[in-house]
């Protein structure tokens, strides 16, 4: 072939070059019929999309996480919460441990005697316990359904409070009758538990008191009745004592002894004749101030606790939505 001749398969522009061909590189149509502008663009968008450069993408994505005030939510309620799952756990050991000392794991209700104390700690931090660690679960790891339950007990138990309440001042002149009737099944069941045993000592001698409405109340406990055969017979507890300790070291526990057969001028001098029931009425009304007090700061309190997981479940709200929507398309 000539010089001058040219070949029609080669284009102009590759005259006196030798095109490389090979088995592994085969020739591409790119060289006889240039690629459209449109594919080009469409290879290149998929080379964007790849994982990689996805997950830089998301990388770069401010939104990913949450904002400052929001972790600072997020903090306040994982602390909180952690706190009273603590003394929720501690109310609960030494409740469990209280009715595992005694015995009585399982005779708390259902019988004459008051609920024991005990059994009331067991459930009280039960309960905290197992609401606050859903909270602090829920905001350790930004859970949605833990938190949303969280919220679900604080109202509950925000209603059951609310109810409480109402029913106290609605009911509260029954209440007062019941209180006395109380304080004689106590009397009646003095030996029978150590814990009633040291409650009604702590009001008696706390509110220098003796019986429900009179000292005479004790002729109803089969052990200070006087015509019980025990050295207690016509005997009196030691809380019941003007001085129980009759300016010694130690509590003397005869002090009361065959008191109930004194003439009432002559027991005033060793005991106290007047019940406990009108002085605890008395105290109730004084300090209803208080008690009223403290149940406002549980209130409040909840309601803080509740405020704090319904912003953070707002936030992580945004934040799936921010997520869903992946990210916006880049700055020209």
């Amino acid at each position: 072939m000539e010089k001058e001749e040219r070949s029609p398969l080669l284009p102009q522009d590759a005259v006196g070059r030798e095109l490389p061909l090979s088995m592994d590189s085969p020739a591409t149509s790119s060289h006889l019929d240039p690629a459209p502008q449109g594919n080009k663009m469409g290879a290149w968008s998929h080379c964007c999309c790849a994982p990689g450069a996805k997950h830089q993408a998301w990388s770069r994505d401010p939104a990913a996480s949450l904002p400052m005030g929001s972790s600072c939510i997020k903090c306040l309620t994982f602390l909180s919460n952690f706190l009273f799952s603590l003394l929720g756990l501690l109310a609960l050991a030494v409740g469990l441990w209280g009715l595992a000392v005694k015995g009585s794991l399982g005779s708390g209700l259902g019988g004459t005697l008051p609920p024991d104390p005990m059994l009331g700690l067991v459930l009280g931090g039960l309960v905290v316990s197992l609401v606050s660690l859903a909270g602090c679960l829920g905001a350790l790891c930004e859970s949605s359904s833990l938190l949303r339950c969280f919220c679900g007990a604080i109202l509950g138990l925000l209603v059951l409070e609310a109810l409480a309440g109402t029913l106290v001042v609605a009911l509260w002149g029954p209440l007062q009758d019941s209180l006395e009737h109380t304080l004689q099944v106590a009397i009646t069941h003095y030996q029978d538990d150590p814990d009633l045993h040291f409650l009604l000592d702590q009001v008696q001698l706390g509110l220098q008191c003796c019986g429900a409405e009179s000292y005479q109340d004790w002729q109803q406990n089969l052990y200070f009745n006087c015509s019980s055969p025990g050295v207690q017979a016509c005997s009196l507890p030691a809380s019941c004592c003007i001085n129980p300790q009759e300016d010694g070291a130690s509590v003397n526990t005869q002090c009361g002894f065959r008191v109930l057969r004194l003439d009432q001028a002559v027991a005033g001098q060793v005991v106290h004749l007047e019940g406990c029931s009108p002085r605890l009425q008395q105290w109730l009304l004084r300090n209803i101030q208080a008690i009223g007090a403290c149940a406002i700061v549980i209130v409040l309190v909840q309601g803080a606790e509740l405020l704090l997981a319904t912003q953070l479940l707002w936030a992580l709200a945004a934040q799936k939505v921010v997520e869903d929507l992946g990210p916006g398309p880049p700055r020209t």
